[in-house]
């Protein structure tokens, strides 16, 4: 079974790091865009290989992500 899981990617200073909207405690980093969505995905398959060895449900994906515009 394929999901696609939400990343959000932000600036860390030197490097970029990012985090998955849909559990916790899923983190990576990287020094560009390409590196990071790389690590996370790897991240990502490991962090569930361990939740399926531990018998845990794995979460469903975020159906949706929106944005909200803010005039300042």
């Amino acid at each position: 079974m394929m999901r696609e899981y939400t990343i959000v990617i932000e600036d860390a200073g030197p490097n970029l790091s990012a985090y998955v909207l849909d559990f916790d405690g899923c983190t990576t980093t990287g020094k560009n865009v390409e590196d990071v969505i790389k690590n996370m995905r790897e991240a990502i398959e490991s962090h569930l290989e361990l939740m399926i060895e531990a018998g845990e449900d794995l979460p469903e994906p975020l159906e949706f992500v929106g944005t909200a515009k803010i005039s300042v």
